[in-house]
């Protein structure tokens, strides 16, 4: 397996624009949370890019969906990341699933990226997931947004 994109440097503006199946440390907003009226996610967490394109002003807007611990609600709302995907990732052992049922969409870099430590770096970047799976994550987003049934949240540019 390849390795991450790596930023040059410190700076945000450095970093390298992320690719769909990129996993990425943001501090994601449930759509449930966005509906109370809330505008901060409570947790830093992984997320998976779902997709990455280039606006008409040289802007990238992303859409990811959120990886979590907890279980999905119906075994058709995630799919769970295998144990070695995880370690490749540098993800805890325990188990974990990327939801199909809600993304967050925002211009890159945004004010809610989080870099972690990865090694003598600080990066957004914790890896990529394989092809197939992401094949699986996007067709079911994309699936389920053709029947209006996955809630998008805008977040802050």
């Amino acid at each position: 397996m390849s390795k991450p994109p790596r930023s040059p440097s410190r700076s945000t503006t450095s970093w390298t624009i992320p690719k769909p199946a990129n996993v990425l440390s943001y501090s994601y907003l449930w759509a449930h949370e966005a509906a109370r009226g809330e505008e901060d996610g409570r947790k830093h967490r992984p997320v998976v890019v779902v997709i990455a394109r280039e606006e008409v002003d040289g802007n990238t807007e992303l859409l990811v969906v959120p990886v979590t611990t907890q279980p999905p609600p119906r075994p058709d709302d995630a799919f769970e990341i295998p144990a070695r995907v995880k370690a490749h990732l540098g993800l805890d052992a325990e188990r974990c699933w990327i939801m199909v049922t809600e993304l967050n969409r925002f211009r890159w870099p945004g004010p809610d990226i989080r870099p972690i430590e990865r090694g003598e770096d600080r990066t957004p970047f914790y890896g990529f997931i394989p092809q197939p799976l992401f094949d699986t994550v996007l067709a079911a987003v994309v699936e389920r947004a053709a029947v209006k049934q996955v809630k998008v949240t805008r977040r802050s540019e």
